[in-house]
């Protein structure tokens, strides 16, 4: 798995090669900037799989450059800011981490990026190429994955999460990968109880065990409201208990 790392400060980028060498040795750095703009110019003409992309810098922002990078190429933010981290969400990022990095944090999050690396890698393979068939229920809907269909209930879903052209089904100990988009499933969800909170997820209303200004949670899962969904979810889930 092909990776690099941007970020305007040098000793974040050494903390971050640091990391990658200690808890990933399936990932290779094949380069290292410190503007966007060198990183676009590498990328033109050479594979990337994932990104390490610092979100404050100078010149195009990483929030600027992760709309830039091709569909195929995973992004994970550092930033030095937690309050960036909800806006990471809104640009197809997989996951976040705040500097300085924790090193349990890292490893979590470079897991999810080789799983969904090996995902996507099969896909483009061949496997699955077919559209999903949606069939809507009152109780349930299938949905088809790994050339099987399955029968999901609404109530069973924790949330569902957006990857490029596929989305993720999470249920309590199980995951299903199909291919569709955030909009198409959003449309079959029930209304009543699913509530999209920021561009990469849905949750389950009827799931949420906690929630404050900027996170939903949901058994081991912390998902992070975006700011244009902040008040629709305040004003419309709050509403029902009051």
């Amino acid at each position: 798995m092909k990776c690099i790392i941007i970020d305007d400060e040098p000793l974040a980028r050494e903390a971050v090669e640091s990391l990658i060498k200690e808890y990933a040795p399936n990932m290779e750095i094949v380069g290292q900037f410190n503007h966007a703009e060198a990183a676009a110019t590498y990328m033109d003409s050479n594979p990337v799989d994932l990104v390490f992309l610092d979100i404050q810098m100078p010149g195009i922002t990483g929030l600027e450059f992760a709309k830039r990078i091709p569909n195929s190429t995973l992004v994970i933010f550092t930033t030095a800011y937690s309050e960036y981290a909800i806006d990471s969400y809104e640009v197809d990022a997989i996951d976040y981490l705040t500097k300085p990095i924790d090193d349990e944090r890292f490893k979590k999050a470079v897991q999810k990026a080789e799983s969904y690396h090996e995902f996507l890698s099969k896909k483009e393979d061949g496997d699955e190429s077919e559209s999903s068939l949606e069939v809507n229920n009152q109780e349930y809907f299938l949905v088809k994955s790994d050339r099987k269909f399955f029968r999901i209930k609404f109530d069973d879903i924790l949330f569902v999460e957006g990857l490029k052209d596929y989305v993720i089904i999470h249920l309590d100990g199980q995951k299903i990968v199909t291919r569709m988009n955030m909009k198409g499933i959003n449309d079959i969800l029930p209304s009543n109880h699913f509530m999209r909170v920021n561009k990469s997820f849905i949750v389950n209303t009827e799931q949420i065990e906690s929630f404050d200004n900027n996170d939903i949670f949901i058994k081991t899962f912390v998902i992070p409201i975006g700011n244009m969904y902040r008040d629709d979810f305040m004003n419309n889930y709050v509403a029902k208990f009051q």
